[in-house]
């Protein structure tokens, strides 16, 4: 409780602006920035209100349909102590808009590193808007090298899906499911499986916004969180 009360005055200090609104805490949506903007994103993640994870992100539109970003921060709360995990580098580029067109569609690519830690993960992104309703999808291939040498190995295959509905142009409200396959050594022996699900609220206004969503886990798997709270705070520059 004493993390999770930490994060909520930490995200409470934080300016906050907007440039492109997140309707989703743990999915992400096609459209890319507008060519030459700049947003600052701070993600705060807490499991159990026992382990607290911070991201702080430069986020870079660079054409039409291309964006970058930087994570220059990563680091992580827990036992009352703070640590430096990671930096980061991430690519979107988007195929197709999911207003005009049929469905709108983006490639996804982030690759962090940090003390005996590499991350590569991949992604792709759907996303069709019907109205004031906002439906999307990702599917997302993860690989990670960790330890002394990087000897040990771990792949994650996961899907998310999510439907978001804007009650106004400041205000919206949805849910979000996570399923999540786990594969120590890139083996199955285990058969971990993991399904989170819960809701997330939007609220933007001129040039900020301020995301959050809860997951609860709906499987029984142990040493995994039982309850996901994700708060994205986007700021424009």
């Amino acid at each position: 409780m004493r993390a999770l009360f930490l994060s909520i005055l930490y995200l409470s200090i934080l300016p906050a602006c907007f440039a492109g609104v997140r309707h989703f805490g743990f999915i992400y949506e096609a459209p890319t920035s507008a060519p030459g903007s700049f947003e600052l994103e701070n993600t705060i993640t807490s499991k159990d209100g026992d382990e607290v994870a911070f991201r702080h992100e430069i986020e870079i539109g660079l054409t039409d349909h291309f964006q970058a970003s930087v994570y220059f921060a990563d680091w992580s709360w827990t036992e009352s102590r703070t640590h430096y995990d990671d930096a980061a580098v991430e690519l979107i580029y988007n195929f197709t808009n999911p207003v005009i067109d049929p469905v709108g569609l983006s490639i996804y690519q982030e690759i962090r590193g940090g003390e005996n830690f590499i991350e590569w993960e991949s992604k792709v992104i759907a996303q069709k808007n019907i109205g004031r309703f906002i439906f999307a999808y990702n599917v997302t291939l993860e690989a990670v090298w960790e330890g002394e040498r990087l000897a040990e190995r771990e792949g994650e295959f996961s899907n998310a899906i999510g439907a978001s509905y804007e009650f106004s142009p400041r205000f919206s409200a949805g849910v979000e499911l996570l399923h999540e396959c786990v594969f120590p050594e890139w083996r199955d022996a285990e058969k971990i499986r993991n399904v989170f699900v819960g809701p997330n609220i939007c609220y933007r206004h001129a040039n900020w916004f301020v995301t959050v969503s809860a997951l609860a886990q709906a499987t029984s798997t142990p040493d995994e969180a039982e309850v996901q709270v994700r708060a994205i705070f986007g700021i424009g520059l």
